[in-house]
């Protein structure tokens, strides 16, 4: 690479777009040159404590196909992305060195994880000034009427807090650079089998049939919205278990930030202008405010989202029963409902929200295993995967999180409510049921 005074860099983590991204918006404001790097990190293909690949095959693929989306959309605004398959700590400082850079623009992460790498960076990096952004909130912690310190422990509460009071801010928008800003870019993406996986195809009965990447996000936003109008019918269907509309499905562009929750938000508004506003347009807005609890729920309370003892630091008698775990694993527990859903989540990297309450209530209360093996579980197999909202609902659901109640599905009347004509059912375990 030529030795180029570029001035800022722009370090991709979980906020893969060029739409309403603050990072990007910052970075490009105060006229200096802009490159981006994105790292696929070798620590998220490995194997973890429980045994699984951190990320298994289906949000490596929907990984990839964000990246190659994000490199056109940077381009368009003259800026290249700089994309290796190293750890960040080894390749950032080498990049800083190489393009003289003096301002690194990044999200503003807080699990441990994140911090650590960022930290190790930070070692390596010598007199550079860094900006980090809150950039994946709809309520942005600056605008919020309590201490992080202060979260409520019930979200009902915090939803009454927040809705009627605190403002969304509007989106942000960032300014195609001259050309002269342009590098040459020999990096290249990593293909699947680079990472550790053989190439596959999309089940052809996978309720989320679609791509990664910012294009992809707003086309299906666009769709959902404005040309189906299925977003005035979202609270009847939510629920559902089959098909690509039951649902919004945007949690997978959600969860790597290829789209922005304010995005979304201010589309709903736009909906409701245009055409009409009723039950379910506020439903798709109380569900992301659900999203953002979790995110604030960790901020509160850090790594104790992760310990077995959860927030509650309440202590069940958990077990780690092999055999339990993999019959559940396998879909082939003694409950039907959860087989089929334990399928679909194998064959596709999907499972509805209905399916993963139910799941993973299974898992904790009936099977009482030790659910942070469910939670790593989902963490592998999920496109969604979202850190905050995986392992806050785990907590919810094992009683050791932000459920007041303490409940436990009964799957077999949620069965019965959800799959009455066992359609569900039957396309994933191709057996008879009545």
């Amino acid at each position: 690479m030529q030795k180029t005074k570029i001035n800022n860099l722009i370090w991709f983590r979980n906020d893969l777009r060029t739409i309403d991204n603050s990072v990007l918006s910052e970075a490009t404001k105060n006229g200096g040159s802009v490159i981006g790097l994105y790292c696929f990190d070798p620590r998220e293909f490995t194997t973890d404590k429980f045994g699984f690949k951190k990320t298994a095959k289906f949000r490596t693929k929907f990984l990839i196909e964000t990246i190659q989306d994000l490199i056109i959309q940077l381009s368009k605004l003259n800026i290249d992305l700089l994309v290796f398959n190293d750890l960040p700590e080894h390749v950032i400082p080498q990049i800083c060195e190489t393009y003289n850079i003096t301002d690194i623009y990044l999200q503003e992460e807080w699990t441990q994880e994140e911090v650590d790498i960022e930290n190790a960076v930070k070692s390596k990096t010598g007199q550079i000034s860094w900006h980090s952004f809150y950039n994946q909130f709809l309520y942005h912690p600056e605008d919020i009427n309590f201490d992080i310190s202060k979260t409520p422990q019930v979200f009902t509460v915090f939803r009454k807090k927040l809705e009627k009071y605190i403002e969304i801010r509007n989106g942000v928008v960032a300014e195609a650079l001259p050309i002269s800003n342009r590098i040459e870019n020999n990096t290249t993406i990593p293909a699947l089998s680079d990472l550790g996986f053989e190439d596959f195809k999309t089940h052809v009965n996978s309720a989320f049939p679609f791509k990664g990447g910012e294009t992809e996000a707003q086309n299906r936003l666009n769709e959902y919205f404005f040309e189906t109008k299925k977003l005035g019918f979202y609270k009847k269907t939510r629920n559902g278990l089959v098909g690509v509309d039951y649902s919004s499905k945007f949690s997978p562009w959600l969860a790597n930030g290829s789209i922005s929750v304010r995005t979304i938000y201010w589309k709903i508004k736009q909906f409701e202008k245009e055409h009409y506003k009723n039950q379910s347009t506020y439903w798709l807005i109380f569900e992301l405010i659900w999203r953002d609890y979790f995110k604030y729920v960790s901020m509160k309370h850090g790594n104790q989202i992760f310990k077995l003892e959860g927030i509650l630091n309440k202590h069940y008698d958990w077990s780690n029963n092999q055999n339990l775990v993999s019959k559940w694993i396998n879909g082939e527990t003694q409950d039907d409902f959860v087989n089929a859903n334990m399928i679909e989540i194998n064959e596709t990297g999907w499972m509805s929200n209905r399916g993963r309450q139910n799941v993973a209530s299974y898992f904790a209360k009936e099977l009482q295993l030790d659910w942070r093996i469910g939670a790593a579980y989902f963490e592998s197999m999920l496109m969604d995967y979202d850190v905050h909202s995986n392992y806050g609902n785990w907590m919810y659901v094992a009683g050791v999180g932000n459920d007041p109640r303490d409940r436990k599905f009964n799957t077999k009347l949620q069965a019965e409510r959800y799959d009455a004509n066992g359609k569900f059912r039957r396309l994933w375990l191709q057996v008879s049921l009545f």
